[in-house]
């Protein structure tokens, strides 16, 4: 397996452009494998995913198994069918099968590491101020009753190296630092952190390390092993394109023996020479539809099919893509990358300018109401989010298989109709670019 390195790797060569493809050729290839509306530009696949219109099929073929015969599915059946993920996706990820519990969502994950750290007043947990919220919010919750500190290592956005996000980091641990999370691939500003020098630095400082992957499998190559995380949380509705609610967490061996979900189902005080409790705990949550974990195989290998190189070609076509489509908007409304290539997989963030003051405060139904009218009046599904320490406006970008250039064309000409609508964009912002 390659190393993430590999593909960040600035001196990588990028891969041959996609080849042209018109809006009908576009259209027929993403109906014949997912059910996305064609009648929309989707550009959002980092948020929920989409899933593959065989990977359904499969999923409603286990739901009938389970349905056929419930008592045998969720008393017999479904902890070897754990197993068979287990050992597909530890193939994946270059880990042990062992080390992977299945959950819900990232957030269940990491709710999880915190229950079972045994944490004191004055401890310090050091995050980066670029971190998914429901982390965050976890913590504050658990900081008002255990008195622990949450630290934020700032970060710059825009950036120009990594290296910028290591000391950023290091230089905010101290003697108390107990745990630091980071995201391997950061949501609203779509950057590649480098974890693989933060971790092994964490750690020879003492300090145990939290990967935030929720991002990291299916846009770049995750190898675990390489790595060596204290935890890894990954989502597989994203990149994967598996069922929603679909996670896993990887825990360190030497954290197994204590470590127990955030929550214990009826069978959490059953004793087994047979199986580890870590297993145990992690296989069954209670009455849930595991349908969607079990047909992750499905969703690995369908996805490896769909180009000639398989994923890794798959991986290196969508990073290709979304650099020419970043190139694109920012080109269109006269902004600056907010980093360089080799810091994106396959999702880009855009800075876009701020609203006059008037327009500020609006109310919308989505994050923001420049979401609003890119939805409602050309159709495309892009999120509009506000990251980092200085609170940017961007727009986030994503690429995947049924992307194609035209759609970042599309997405460029409706921002630069709605920016000057909205007072933002002017005749000069615009020439910027040129």
């Amino acid at each position: 397996m390659n190393s993430a390195s590999q593909l960040i790797d600035e001196k990588l060569l990028p891969a041959p452009s996609p080849a042209p493809v018109d809006r009908v050729s576009r259209i027929r290839f993403q109906t014949s494998h997912w059910d996305l509306d064609p009648a929309i530009t989707f550009l959002n696949h980092g948020s929920y995913g989409a899933v593959p219109r065989a990977v359904l099929e499969a999923q409603n073929r286990m739901r009938a198994r389970m349905e056929r015969e419930p008592v045998r599915f969720y008393k017999v059946d479904l902890e070897r069918l754990m197993d068979g993920v287990r050992e597909v996706l530890g193939s994946f990820l270059n880990c042990d099968p062992s080390s992977l519990a299945p959950v819900p969502n990232a957030t269940m994950g990491i709710a999880s590491i915190f229950s079972s750290t045994e944490f004191k007043a004055g401890d310090e947990i050091l995050l980066t101020d670029h971190e998914y919220q429901s982390g965050v919010n976890e913590l504050d919750r658990m900081a008002k009753a255990i008195g622990v500190k949450v630290v934020f290592a700032k970060v710059p956005f825009p950036i120009q190296s990594p290296d910028q996000v290591f000391d950023a980091v290091m230089a905010a641990v101290t003697p108390r630092t107990k745990l630091a999370m980071i995201s391997q691939i950061t949501s609203g500003s779509s950057l590649i952190f480098p974890v693989g020098r933060l971790v092994p630095a964490l750690k020879a400082k003492g300090v145990e390390v939290i990967v935030d992957g929720a991002h990291g499998p299916g846009q770049i190559p995750v190898d675990l092993k390489e790595l060596d995380p204290t935890y890894y949380v990954g989502s597989l509705h994203k990149w994967m394109s598996a069922p929603k609610g679909t996670a896993f967490l990887q825990v360190s061996k030497e954290k197994q023996k204590s470590f127990r979900p955030v929550y214990l189902s009826s069978r959490a005080n059953k004793i087994r020479a047979d199986r580890e409790l870590f297993l145990r705990d992690f296989d069954y949550h209670g009455t849930l539809d595991y349908s969607g974990f079990l047909v992750v195989p499905e969703a690995i290998a369908y996805l490896s099919r769909l180009l000639p190189g398989g994923w890794s070609e798959l991986m290196r076509r969508n990073h290709d893509l979304i650099v020419k489509g970043r190139d694109i908007v920012t080109k269109a409304i006269g902004a600056e990358p907010s980093c360089p290539d080799h810091m994106l997989g396959t999702m880009a963030s855009i800075i876009l300018p701020e609203p006059p003051q008037n327009m500020k405060g609006r109310p919308s139904l989505y994050d923001d109401p420049m979401q609003d009218a890119l939805i409602h009046n050309h159709g495309v599904v892009a999120p509009i989010w506000r990251v980092g320490g200085n609170d940017r406006r961007i727009v986030r970008i994503s690429a995947q298989a049924y992307n194609t250039l035209d759609q970042y064309e599309t997405l460029a000409v409706a921002l630069v109709k709605e920016l000057q609508a909205e007072g933002s964009l002017t005749g000069s912002s615009q020439r910027k670019a040129g």
